[in-house]
């Protein structure tokens, strides 16, 4: 039979094939069909012949092909087919497709959609000829049936997509079907349900098998709805990772249900270079990538995840979105920590969105994720951590210091993105081996380029990435020895810094080694007095770090060492006694600087100290230059006055005078080494010979010697009385001033010693009070001289030389040290208040070098745990003082002149806790429990911080409460201040859900409500107080409220005419203090609540622009968004009653009114937004809420008219002050008083643009939600227009003569028309 119908199909025509078919029954054809293709012979002949022998013309041949259509469909299906024949039928398929009639496309169609459905496919092949099926019944024009209607192809072929889309697919046949719709033309509608229906899919799937459907979902979203591809992915995978965090966060029995980690990583990171290379074939997918994650910035940040940014950072390799996507990935980071910072200030913020995301958190996610071999992320995540360094890191200030803060410091934003770059650096450098060298050179061209800008970011990342592994860094060794070739060429804090942070490779390199000594030994001669700093801070470095065998071990080391380098250290053969000779030779290179400039030797004096501490076998060698050294200024001679000779220490050359010898430095670097030499060493070498302690008794001898000549000399012997010329403008008064410097100098390091010698001897201690007189005299000359006036002690500008644990000692011995054997000695010192005086001064002068460097001079001060330790004892001293001795007792028994010793004492204590705030944060807790005396006896029971701040904070209520009780002439302004700040500080510590907080805020509220205070400092000190602690619980807005109310009952009304009742809600606001000081205060926390409220706005706008689908999202994020809206709307009426309050209130002129203006013009604008967001978001089944609707009404009823009255008023002393000021304008005032009257009239057009931008979307709403929101609104009348007087004149003149009778009549009734009319009449002259 077969060939029969082959032989038929060879004739020229076809009339006798078409009558042997037409014989032959539909199962024998069909049954001759499958059994020559499943023998493979001439089975695609065979077809050929059939459809060409079955017309479509005729119905029955049509039905016949269908048959045969769908036999073949399920011989393809069904595998029996050997590869050839079934390509040589599907081909011959395709082409009779088009052929067909629409209305059997349809049911051909329908089958596949059955199959599928049904699950009826068996190896999916047949699924090739969907594509061209569905494509051939789109273009069929004529009607067909379909379901119970009649629809036209195209509209046959949506309806098919759609139901395909809508019933179940096999996983198997995903990806197929998915790949299929790429060979469909797709409506934009169409492509949405097949991508809709895919993403849905993604859930059920095997993970191995996302990558590959993925990418032909990218394929087909060419055709449209890239947007929904893109968020679909990316929602798909972030909670992927969610999920995985928590199962990780949770039981441990739950991994063994969850994905391996490790699969997870290499599935993303398919995907993303999927997506990459789709954008690189389609940019407008990189663009619409771009706005979606551009568009969810403005809200909650819900589709930036760890993927998403790893997809970023990978797209950055594609030149057109690289800079884009780093701008968009910078500003993402800084905006994030900008409202992480807003948060933190605010409890109100916290209580609505609790779990605020971290974009730093995702980022350092994504640089441990790219473990994963996700080498395409890793060049992005360098790039962008450097810009993250260069864009944010510390800026150069006008006077040359740096505008940053040290590392404990609580952070703003762009530091702490700063940070986060560096964070990136340094993990991206301990993961990937293969991106290591290019982080160390680009550190390292960053310091050496940059050297005029602040680097210590860099400095501290390259210290960071040594210490995590100098061995590795052997390698780079040659960049780092390139780098030492510039160290000439950098200021010295740069060098410090450098080789501080190279130190380790120093210990495992000899070839840096050597290279660093040599580059030291050149810059010591160099011509730069820079260079020479720079190699004298060198070689004190390598001293402090090459220890020579036998030296002490030093727990204070200040650089820890990590394991691996001490590892290094101890079996490198050139460590012990090649260290001693290494060291040596250094010693004698240093030697050289003493002949070298003040600053050269200097810095040698303030290194000699810690080189000894860490290695102590240098003592002989460093001992005995600075006796040769210090041998040059002394008078051997014991009775010759003065002992040193402070000719030499100062280098005249013509007219200019320079300090040669900084002989003060020298004395206080031999004390000091002195000092520790006795307390360390020598109890170690009491058996040794006697020639070993031969040099310390011979500096003691020396000290002692020039301490009783200093105490017989006078002044004039130093060429230093009341008579000398002190002018820095002439040599001899310059000079006279470096003498003066250096003889307080060596007095303070006298004192210091004769102390620290002294074991409470009565003599000793009447030296010191000797030494102390020598000191002061000079002291009172140069403040005389300066022209002060006013005496104050230790007011030079240098530091003090006294070292932070001397005057820590000195505080104890002074004012807590009780033993009866030291009471009569210390007496003598007692006995002076001015010495006592001096030592709270010094500590002040301390603490505050502390908080604006991070460190204080002296021995040990750059050692964070001393300073702390050294701050707990003396705040300890500092508060038994204060409270033992309240300053209302000192003054009653005081008779002479200067500081009171409590209020000083206060004084320190309030700069310590802000010390102690700002630089130990995480230590408060340690700070406290050293404070508290009687706790060694209750170790065993843990006290909380907040326990132990209320316990301080009692103490100083109990000093403020008998301030406030005191007389009203004898209450003092700066120690209540004080209090308040000190209050302020301790308030911090305490937790805002304690009941030591609530306590403290009950208290604060009673001082601020009962106690009546006209000094204004403290007023404002209390109310910051207070509005601190309402906004670490709750939003301060009805505090604003009430204190609104008191200021308008004291000020009174701007209408003269109206008395306004007093509220008396708070007794600190009083007629002194209500204006400006309460009055600044309250504005300037209104507008931090109303950038609270705009930011909440914001956010709110940025949520409903995340709505995908808005029919069935918008009563979904009404609910949503519903309390987030209730609040702001709260916050904006009490607000609003606030500025209602202030706008009725007769302000003084000046920055009251100023900032008042421009505080309600940031009001209207945020009302603006808040009516936006309601045009933006609105839905007619959900409609304005009430709420709203009574906001918009008091606006128009409380506030808008007011502020026109306002305005009026401001106006009104404006046109005053003009008049005064044309009266006085010969004297100095008019200018003056102009000036102001301008400046507090500028912000009214900028109010009155506000007010009427805010009605005019108020308008706008009405319309579109049909609710009359204008009903409680009079529009806006007034108007701030600058008038041309040359065009007014034209129109005027026009206007006469057309009609000159109503013109004049016009101008008659003028005076008594309303303004309303006036002001039209001026529009029209303008126009």
């Amino acid at each position: 039979m077969d060939q029969k119908i082959l032989s038929l199909a060879a004739e020229k025509t076809a009339d006798g094939l078409q009558e042997f078919l037409q014989i032959l029954k539909d199962d024998d054809l069909t049954d001759l069909l499958q059994n020559q293709a499943v023998r493979g012979k001439t089975a695609g002949a065979l077809l050929k012949a059939i459809f060409k022998g079955l017309p479509y013309s005729e119905e029955a041949g049509a039905l016949k092909r269908l048959k045969i259509y769908s036999c073949c469909i399920q011989l393809l299906e069904s595998g029996d087919l050997q590869k050839e024949v079934a390509s040589e039928i599907t081909g011959l398929l395709m082409l009779e497709v088009h052929r067909f009639p629409g209305q059997l496309l349809v049911e051909l169609a329908n089958e596949f959609v059955s199959a599928i459905n049904e699950g009826k496919l068996t190896n999916g092949k047949s699924l090739e000829l969907l594509p061209i099926i569905l494509t051939a019944l789109g273009t069929k024009k004529e009607n067909l049936t379909y379901g119970k209607g009649e629809l036209s192809g195209e509209e046959c072929k949506k309806q098919l997509i759609n139901t395909l889309c809508s019933v179940r697919w096999d996983h198997q046949y995903v990806i197929q079907l998915t790949s299929m719709f790429k060979a469909v033309p797709l409506t934009t509608e169409e492509v949405e349900f097949v991508v809709e229906k895919v993403l849905k899919v993604f859930s059920k799937l095997n993970l191995q098998e996302i990558p590959p459907l993925v990418y032909q979902l990218l394929v087909l979203s060419s055709k449209g709805s890239r947007k929904r591809v893109l968020v679909g992915i990316i929602a798909f995978f972030n909670k992927l990772d969610q999920q995985h965090n928590e199962e990780q966060s949770g039981d441990e029995y739950l991994d063994l249900v969850t994905v391996p980690l490790d699969e997870l990583r290499h599935v993303e990171g398919t995907i993303i270079l999927h997506i990459v290379f789709a954008i690189k074939l389609d940019f407008e997918l990189g663009r619409e990538l771009l706005r979606h994650l551009k568009a969810t910035q403005q809200g909650d940040f819900s589709s930036i995840c760890p993927f998403s940014i790893a997809l970023l950072l990978s797209v950055t390799r594609i030149q057109r979105f690289e800079e884009q996507v780093f701008d968009f990935l910078k500003s993402s980071v800084i905006k994030n920590f900008k409202d992480l910072q807003l948060l933190q200030g605010s409890k109100y913020l916290q209580s609505l969105f609790p779990n605020e995301c971290c974009i730093s958190t995702m980022i350092l996610e994504v640089v441990n994720n790219s473990v994963h071999s996700w080498d395409h992320v890793t060049q992005g995540l360098v790039e962008f951590g450097f810009i993250l360094m260069d864009s944010y890191g510390p800026k150069k200030i006008l006077d040359g210091k740096t505008a940053e803060t040290s590392s404990g410091l609580s952070r703003m934003p762009n530091q702490h993105a700063c940070k986060l770059g560096a964070n990136i650096l340094l993990e991206t450098f301990k993961i990937h081996e293969m991106i290591r060298q290019e982080i160390l050179e680009q550190v390292l061209n960053r310091v050496v380029t940059r050297a005029s800008s602040p680097i210590n970011h860099f400095l501290d990342l390259l210290s960071d990435i040594i210490k995590y592994s100098p061995l590795v860094l052997q390698s780079c060794s040659s960049k780092v020895i390139e780098t030492f070739d510039y160290l000439s060429f950098l200021p010295v804090q740069t060098v410090q810094g450098l080789l501080k942070a190279v130190q380790p490779l120093l210990k495992v390199s000899m070839s840096i080694r050597d290279s660093l000594i040599l580059v030291l030994r050149k810059a010591m001669f160099a011509s730069q007095l820079d260079a020479r700093k720079s190699a004298v801070a060198g070689f004190l470095l390598l001293l402090k770090n090459f220890k020579v065998l036998g030296s002490l071990s030093s727990s204070q080391c200040s650089q820890s060492i990590g394991v691996s380098q001490v590892h290094v250290d101890i079996h490198s053969p050139y460590n012990s006694v090649a260290n001693e000779t290494f060291c040596l030779e250094i010693m004698d290179s240093l030697k050289r600087c003493l002949g070298q400039q003040a600053d050269v030797r200097l810095m040698l004096y303030e290194g000699f100290y810690d080189v000894l501490r860490r290695n102590s076998q240098l003592v002989n060698s460093v001992m005995q230059t600075l006796l040769s050294q210090l041998k040059q200024f002394y008078e051997p001679e014991p009775d010759v006055l003065p002992p040193l000779k402070l000719e030499a220490c100062i280098l005249t050359q013509g007219d200019q005078v320079f300090l040669q010898e900084p002989l003060d430095y020298l004395l206080c670097c031999i004390q000091h080494c002195l000092a520790w030499y006795k307390s360390r060493v020598v109890p170690l070498q009491q058996e040794e010979e006697e020639e070993e302690e031969g040099f310390y008794q011979y500096l003691d001898d020396m000290l002692e010697s020039i301490t009783n000549r200093m105490i017989k000399s006078e002044l004039e012997d130093f060429e230093l009385d009341k008579s000398a010329d002190f002018s820095q403008s002439t040599g001899i008064g310059i000079k006279n001033n470096i003498c003066a410097s250096l003889v307080m100098g060596i007095c303070e390091v006298l004192i210091e010693y004769n102390f620290f010698i002294s074991n409470f001897s009565k003599t000793k201690f009447e030296t010191i009070l000797s030494l102390f007189m020598c000191y002061k005299k000079l002291s009172d000359i140069l403040n005389e001289k300066s022209g002060k006036g006013k005496t104050k002690m230790a007011s030079r500008p240098t530091n003090s030389f006294l070292s932070m644990k001397f005057v820590s000692d000195l505080l104890t011995a002074l004012f807590r040290d009780s033993t009866q054997s030291h009471e009569e000695s210390l007496s003598v010192l007692r006995s002076s208040n001015e010495f006592m005086r001096y030592a709270v001064n010094v500590a002040l002068q301390k603490v505050q070098q502390l908080k604006e460097t991070g460190h204080v001079s002296g021995p040990d001060g750059q050692n964070p745990e001393k300073v702390f330790q050294n701050l707990c004892d003396i705040t300890r001293v500092l508060l038994w003082r204060y409270t033992s001795i309240p300053t209302s007792v000192e003054e009653s028994g005081k008779r002479e002149k200067g500081k009171n010793i409590s209020l000083m004492c206060l004084e320190g204590i309030q700069k310590i806790l802000g010390a102690v705030q700002q630089l130990y944060q995480p230590k408060c807790h340690q700070f406290l429990k050293a404070l508290d005396a009687t706790d060694k006896e209750e170790e065993e029971e843990e006290v909380s911080v907040s326990e132990r701040a209320a316990f301080q904070i009692r103490q100083f209520q109990r000093s403020l409460l008998n301030l406030l009780s005191s007389q009203e002439e004898d209450f003092k302004s700066k120690e209540a201040l004080l209090l308040a700040t000190v209050l302020t500080s301790l308030s911090k510590l305490l937790k805002p859900i304690s009941a030591e907080f609530v306590q403290m805020l009950s208290w604060t509220s009673k001082i601020c409500t009962e106690n009546s205070c006209e000094d204004a400092s403290f007023c404002k000190g209390m109310l910051s107080l207070l509005f601190n602690l309402h906004v670490s619980c709750k939003s301060p807005v009805g505090l604003l409220r009430d204190l609104s109310q008191d200021i308008h009952g004291h000020l009174g009304d701007i209408d003269e005419d109206v008395e306004v009742e007093k509220t008396n809600n708070f007794a600190l606001v009083n007629l002194k203090t209500a204006a400006p000081t309460v009055c600044l205060l309250v504005l300037s926390k209104a507008e931090k609540v109303l950038e609270e409220v705009d930011w909440l706005i914001t956010k709110l706008k940025g949520q409903a622009n995340q709505k995908v689908i808005p029919e069935e999202a918008s009563s979904q994020a009404a609910l949503t968004n519903r309390p987030m809206e209730k609040s702001t709307i709260i916050q904006l009426g009490t607000l609003l009653t606030f500025f209602h309050e202030l706008v009725q209130t007769a302000l003084p002129s000046g920055s009251c009114v100023d900032t008042l203006l421009k505080d309600l013009c940031k009001m209207y604008t945020t009302l603006t937004a808040l009516v936006k967001y309601y045009l933006q978001v609105y839905q007619p089944s959900t409609g304005i809420p009430k709420n709203m609707e009574k906001l918009v009404k008091l606006s128009g009823s409380h506030l808008t008219p007011l502020c026109y009255s306002f305005i009026s008023y401001v106006q009104n002393k404006h046109s005053r002050s003009l008049k005064c000021t044309r009266e006085k304008e010969k004297t100095a005032a008019g200018p003056t008083a102009m000036a102001r009257a301008l400046r507090e009239t500028r912000p009214i057009p900028n109010l009155i643009f506000a007010i009427e931008q805010y009605e005019k979307f108020l308008i706008h709403l009405s319309k579109r939600s049909k609710v009359n929101l204008m009903k409680h609104i009079k529009l806006s009348t007034s108007r701030d227009f600058k008038i041309k007087g040359n065009i007014l004149d034209v129109v005027l003149r026009q206007e006469e003569d057309e009609n000159e009778e109503g013109t004049a009549s016009e101008h008659e009734g003028q005076n008594k028309e309303p303004a309303k009319k006036k002001r039209k009449k001026e529009m029209k002259c303008l126009s």
